[in-house]
């Protein structure tokens, strides 16, 4: 009897914990990783092509020629007609939306990670073609927003494609997606440290081996090819400005933070805003986006320089070149037609626009600054908005490194990126990408933390106290225990003689074999209800490990017995215990105690003088 059940027994084995590694990574991150590189490619190829057209829509709208020299729709000569351009150009992305894919509306990164987190990492091709045509026509046509969304996105959707076409799982897709996005980011700015931390702090939602080295790899092969194709100097490339370490400084950097994490709210909540506004419009979301481009035309007739993309003005800021007016101009032109323009649902990215804005916040605050060298306090600025608005803190200050090569600043920006993000995680409940996920229906969290079932065990939480039926128990004495068992035990043990583990029984199971004998009066015996669907675990197996097995087996209580002798029974482990040891996660994260006891040891004469009523001479 003993050895049939063991022989049927369908479930696998314990996990034996001397067995388990820092990472749960296998050899099949090397075919992931083979074809993240080919995405790496791919992606490189076609941000390239991405800006290519940007230049293209911006020639034939402001300049009407066929190019794709790069150049500014500043400086333009429509003179008033200019406010028609961003109007054409949106109501043909509302078109396309309405009647091609509503997923190109939006920024970019938003519809990435609801693609990741809902649906199953899958894009649909038709959006891998629509996205970055839509965003070219929104960008060339003035609209006041970068490149990066769209280029992520459109990575992200040639990573997905291709991942589509193997044999993958969900999980092995997503990397891939978030391969191609990292790799065009990588390609667009020359970033590939901070595509990658761009991919974790934002994307992944994880960071494991498993998906960070087909990321890291796919990420180094854009930007390895980007040199060709683009050139290999920052974008942005500033002299360094060596600012020489002081309480002064990093309390002005910290002030800085802080202001930045202040506008970071403003502007959050300003897109947000005015999208409400346009969700109570009488009219269909399609003509949404003309009402946004006519405030886009009006603000590029007032202040050319909000037209576009802007690097040009980004590098003036970094150099400190610009004059305050057009310092304001950007803070308050450019803002508002930003703000108004993504809340109408248009197509455009984020990332160029609150660095234009950052650095303009930190120029006007360089006046009364101390002095460290021109453009530094703009690069400070810029990083601290990227860093508050986004939530993604080291990609800032790796960013801000890579875009213009001032290594130097790091500590400043450290600390200054970090007072805006603790100021926005404090007030803000989410940030500008994940609010529009909110708004769909969904809950997102960005908080990475080891699962306390990771390091407990079950010999942490089993229950001891359990009721174990010997094998040869008569009916009566079943009957009595079924009973007179307080607790409704759900899962009863078998033993044998020599209290050796059997099985186990259900009291399901008991009631059926008690009502058989008393309807039949036939000799039924306990081994005849014994389940043959074991599993059994060992006490130094971890919780998560036992989780797993019960999402598995769909069993919710195991037996638990010793590795050495696998007969020896110690306890039962349930779906309660394992919420028991969260319950114990819970309590360690909760409950304030003062471990080490405060004492102020006093000499002597001081404690003496200290009494009251003591002598006073």
């Amino acid at each position: 009897m003993q050895q049939h059940i063991h022989q049927d027994a369908p479930f696998a084995e314990p996990v034996d914990p001397h067995t388990l590694g820092d990472f749960t990574t296998d050899r099949r991150v090397l075919l992931l990783t083979l074809i993240a590189v080919g995405i790496g490619a791919l992606a490189s190829v076609v941000a390239v092509a991405l800006l290519d057209l940007i230049a293209l829509c911006t020639n034939l709208f402001f300049f009407q020629r066929w190019s794709i020299t790069p150049v500014s729709p500043a400086t333009h000569h429509l003179g008033w007609m200019v406010v028609l351009v961003p109007v054409i150009g949106a109501l043909i992305i509302g078109v396309m939306a309405r009647y091609g894919s509503e997923r190109i509306r939006g920024h970019g990164i938003p519809e990435a990670i609801e693609s990741i987190l809902i649906n199953g990492s899958r894009v649909e091709p038709r959006v891998a073609l629509l996205k970055p045509i839509s965003a070219a026509i929104s960008i060339g046509s003035g609209g006041p927003f970068g490149a990066e969304g769209p280029i992520i996105m459109t990575g992200g959707a040639f990573g997905s494609l291709v991942a589509q076409a193997f044999h993958l799982t969900n999980a092995e897709r997503k990397t891939l997606l978030v391969a191609g996005a990292a790799a065009g980011m990588a390609a667009t700015f020359a970033a590939p440290l901070a595509a990658v931390l761009l991919a974790v702090e934002l994307l992944l939602f994880e960071w494991k081996p498993r998906s960070v080295i087909p990321v890291a790899l796919a990420s180094a092969t854009a930007a390895i090819l980007r040199r060709g194709l683009l050139g290999a100097v920052p974008i942005f490339a500033t002299p360094a400005h060596h600012p020489l370490p002081s309480a002064g400084l990093f309390a002005s950097a910290l002030l800085v933070g802080i202001t930045a994490g202040a506008f970071s709210g403003l502007l959050t909540r300003g897109v947000y805003a005015v999208e409400d506004l346009f969700a109570r419009l009488p009219f269909h979301w399609m003509w949404w986006p003309a009402l946004g481009g006519l405030t886009i035309g009006i603000g590029g007739l007032i202040f050319p320089q909000a037209l576009g993309v802007g690097y040009d003005t980004i590098a003036a800021l970094l150099h400190g070149e610009v004059p305050e007016r057009i310092i304001l101009g950007v803070l308050l032109v450019k803002s508002a037609i930003w703000i108004v323009a993504l809340g109408s649902g248009t197509s455009g990215g984020v990332l160029a626009p609150l660095l234009m804005m950052g650095g303009a916040l930190g120029g006007l605050e360089a006046g009364w600054l101390p002095a460290v060298g021109e453009g530094f306090w703009p690069l400070v600025s810029m990083a601290a908005i990227l860093g508050g608005t986004m939530r993604v803190p080291f990609t800032a200050v790796v960013f801000a490194i890579e875009l213009t090569g001032d290594f130097s600043s790091a500590l400043p920006l450290l600390v200054a990126v970090t007072g805006a993000y603790a100021f926005t995680v404090l007030l803000l409940p989410r940030s500008i990408l994940t609010e529009k996920i909110s708004r769909r229906g969904y809950h997102l969290s960005r908080e990475y933390a080891i699962d306390p079932l990771e390091i407990l065990f079950a010999r942490e939480v089993m229950r001891t106290s359990v009721v174990a039926l010997p094998v040869d128990a008569p009916i009566q004495a079943l009957e009595h225990s079924l009973a007179h068992d307080d607790r409704r035990q759900r899962l009863y043990p078998v033993v044998d003689v020599e209290d050796h583990y059997l099985g186990v029984v259900t009291r399901a199971a008991l009631h059926d074999l008690v009502a058989k004998a008393r309807t039949t009066g036939s000799d039924v015996r306990l081994v005849d209800a014994i389940s043959l669907r074991t599993a059994v675990a060992w006490p130094d197996e971890p919780l998560r490990s036992v989780a797993q097995r019960m999402a598995e087996s769909g069993l919710t209580r195991f037996p638990v017995v010793t590795r050495e002798q696998p007969r020896k029974l110690l306890g039962m482990i349930g779906l309660p215990d394992l919420l028991r040891a969260r319950a114990l996660n819970l309590d360690a994260e909760r409950r304030r105690e003062r471990v080490l006891p405060l004492r102020i040891a006093l000499p002597q004469r001081l404690k003496f003088l200290s009494g009251i009523g003591g002598p006073t001479g």
